[in-house]
C-alpha cells in the first residue's frame, strides 16, 4: 500500500471510494455527481485529498482535508472532513496510514492543527485516540442548515 496526494489524474480511483463514503452516510449512490464534485475540488484547488492505493493502483481509501484559518492564533488549520476505507481493507491499517499522511501534511504546511468531527457512535474513535487526537470538551459545535 502507498499513500499519495491525489490529483485530477486519480479521479477514476477516487470516484468509487467517494461514492461509497456518501452511501455509508445514507446518501444515494451518484457516481456522476461524485465525479463533478471531486473535479471541482481539484480544479479550484480548495481541498487536499490523500489516496491509499495498492500495488495494482486500485484505490483502498481516501481522506479529504479542507483549509481553514484560526483568527485567534492567526494560523492555517485543516478540517479532516472525510475519511473512508473500502470494506475489504478495514482494520488493516489503511485508515491509520491516511490519518498519518494528513498529520504529516499539516506539519509540513505549517498548519496549527487538524480538526475532525465524527458521530458519537463511530467506532473509528478508538483509532483517533490511538493516534493522539484529543476530544474537545471545551466547546460546543452548532450547525445552522439552510
Amino acid at each position: 500500500m502507498k499513500i499519495i496526494q491525489a490529483s485530477l489524474a486519480n479521479l477514476e480511483q477516487l470516484i468509487p471510494l467517494f461514492d461509497g463514503y456518501r452511501v455509508f452516510y445514507k446518501q444515494d449512490s451518484n457516481p456522476k455527481e461524485a465525479r463533478a464534485f471531486l473535479s471541482e475540488r481539484f480544479q479550484k484547488n480548495d481541498s487536499v485529498i490523500f489516496l491509499a492505493i495498492n500495488t495494482h493502483e486500485v484505490g483502498l481509501g481516501f481522506t479529504q482535508l479542507y483549509p481553514s484559518f484560526s483568527s485567534v492564533s492567526m494560523q492555517r488549520t485543516y478540517i479532516l472532513n472525510d475519511i473512508f476505507t473500502s470494506s475489504e481493507v478495514r482494520k488493516k491499517g489503511v485508515g491509520e496510514a491516511l490519518m498519518e499522511a494528513a498529520k504529516q501534511f499539516a506539519k509540513a504546511s505549517g498548519s496549527k492543527s487538524l480538526t475532525l468531527e465524527t458521530a458519537i457512535n463511530n467506532p473509528a474513535q478508538k483509532l483517533y485516540k490511538k493516534l493522539g487526537w484529543k476530544k474537545d470538551i471545551k466547546v460546543n459545535h452548532y450547525t445552522w442548515t439552510v
